[in-house]
């Protein structure tokens, strides 16, 4: 895992991508991966990234964070 992260970070530098673009863009597929785990139940996600639910909820609102729709 380290070795796949210290590659990713070296392509990031290397492209000139901005610390906070980085983080941002971290932030988002992070979130989005572990709320469709949890089946969009936010509180389940937030104990998984180990937030407060509403700090997820924050989260979600200032990245922008859309619901796709279940795919039943």
């Amino acid at each position: 895992m380290h070795r796949l992260l210290d590659e990713l970070v070296t392509k990031m530098v290397e492209k000139g991508i901005h610390y906070e673009d980085a983080l941002r863009e971290f932030d988002r597929r992070f979130i989005v991966e572990v709320v469709e785990k949890s089946d969009g139940n936010l509180c389940k996600a937030a104990d998984v990234l180990g937030v407060h639910r509403n700090t997820l909820a924050r989260k979600i609102r200032d990245l922008k964070i859309r619901a796709r729709p279940s795919a039943s």
